[in-house]
């Protein structure tokens, strides 16, 4: 694998070669990118992140052999790099599914070149990075879900960090949990940091699938 010294190394997974050549005129050395690898198939993730070890996978959904969903659920059950999805704006199940599957976040394929670079340094330094334009979206398919019976509220968590859980599942950002519960920003980030501490949580993307899988937030909490 080649240096690619304090650059973050990109794996890029589109099956459209213009896309990709696109994307690699976006995450240049210069800014502080290098692509390390190339895959036109989800078949070949897991050899890619295996050789070439990259800090972050960029991964699109549609692809025809294996998808992104699939070569997601591969990379991260093998303790690979964070995943971001590239998503449009008709793909609002696969993206839910996609989280499900352990991606770190989600961004447009036609986002402006300034968020899709914002978006893969977040992610490569172990954050989330969930589209505004899209989540709202996605929490409605979670909403839609059929409510769980008895929610399993975890027993690691205090009332005010099992608050804040909830709050991050329904979109909210920390500034507006800050706001709503009437504590400081850096309150806010101590209280996440515990909560994905505890219950062994990668980033916010991870927290909402909990929160909505466990019936901790439901269609009727809006």
């Amino acid at each position: 694998m080649p240096s690619t010294g304090n650059n973050i190394a990109v794996l890029l997974v589109d099956d459209q070669q213009l896309v990709r050549s696109g994307l690699r005129r976006v995450l240049r050395r210069k800014d502080g990118f290098v692509i390390v690898a190339e895959c036109d198939d989800g078949s070949g993730v897991p050899a890619a992140v295996a050789t070439h070890r990259p800090d972050v996978v960029v991964m699109d959904l549609r692809m025809k052999h294996v998808d992104g969903i699939e070569a997601t659920r591969c990379v991260v059950a093998g303790g690979g790099p964070p995943v971001l999805v590239l998503t449009t704006f008709d793909d609002d199940e696969l993206v839910s599914r996609a989280l499900r599957a352990g991606a770190s976040g989600f961004v447009l394929k036609d986002a402006p070149a300034e968020e899709l670079i914002r978006a893969v340094r977040v992610v490569a330094g172990g954050q989330s990075y969930l589209d505004p334009t899209v989540t709202a979206r996605v929490l409605d398919i979670y909403r839609q879900a059929p409510a769980v019976v008895a929610p399993e509220i975890p027993d690691e968590l205090t009332a005010r960090e099992l608050v804040v859980l909830k709050l991050i599942a329904r979109g909210h950002t920390n500034a507006e949990i800050a706001e709503r519960l009437g504590i400081s920003n850096v309150t806010v980030k101590s209280h996440i940091g515990r909560i994905f501490a505890k219950l062994n949580l990668r980033d916010r993307a991870a927290a909402i699938v909990y929160a909505y899988d466990r019936g901790l937030v439901t269609a009727a909490d809006g």
